[in-house]
């Protein structure tokens, strides 16, 4: 079938090629959420939430709290498969992730736990081929953002974050505060994609 739309044209020429995998990422409060939103409704494969959010309120469910120190190991782990199983299941094409692996440095970092074998060994194994780091903005975006209620909590992680993909080997991409439409924009313009902005 012919499509007209630049864009729509591109990810079916690349559907059948190699996986091509983008991470978007930041701290709390950044926007992410609104932007994966955007490229969804551009029709852009991409993951459909962030794992870690529905193991965090299962863990939570649990014991009737939030996640404290002892328990972040366990919780890190098993959100760590659940990115491996994600990324093992592409195979061809382009697809944009919710987060990736290397964010698990970034919050086992805020919480003073030093990375696993684990973690380490998937870094190393499973590599994306961008990352876009997402600046943050002035409001909270979940319900469960209110744990990081504090700027300096919320500075924090998102410092974390980026320097555990430094240590990974990455150079992300900064994506600054702006409407999720001009953001995709901006991305999909560093990856030689038609902007979706343009249409049909």
């Amino acid at each position: 079938m012919t499509t007209t739309n630049p864009l729509a044209a591109a990810l079916e020429a690349a559907a059948d090629g190699p996986p091509r995998r983008y991470v978007i990422t930041g701290g709390p409060s950044s926007g992410k959420d609104d932007l994966i939103e955007r490229i969804h409704a551009a029709g852009i494969p991409c993951m459909q939430e962030e794992p870690g959010r529905e193991i965090y309120r299962k863990h939570r469910e649990r014991l009737g709290r939030h996640l404290r120190r002892e328990d972040r190991r366990e919780y890190s782990l098993e959100v760590l498969e659940a990115f491996i199983a994600e990324y093992t299941a592409h195979t061809s094409g382009i697809r944009f992730y919710n987060r990736g692996i290397p964010d698990g440095y970034g919050w086992e970092g805020f919480f003073g736990l030093k990375p696993t074998t684990r973690l380490e060994e998937a870094t190393r194994s499973y590599r994306y081929d961008a990352i876009f780091v997402l600046d943050p903005l002035d409001t909270f975006e979940d319900p469960d953002d209110i744990v990081w209620a504090k700027d300096r909590e919320i500075r924090r992680v998102h410092e974390l974050i980026v320097q555990g993909y430094y240590d990974a080997g990455y150079e992300p991409v900064f994506v600054a505060p702006d409407s999720a439409a001009a953001r995709l924009d901006f991305i999909c313009a560093n990856l030689r994609l038609p902007k979706p902005s343009r249409g049909a």
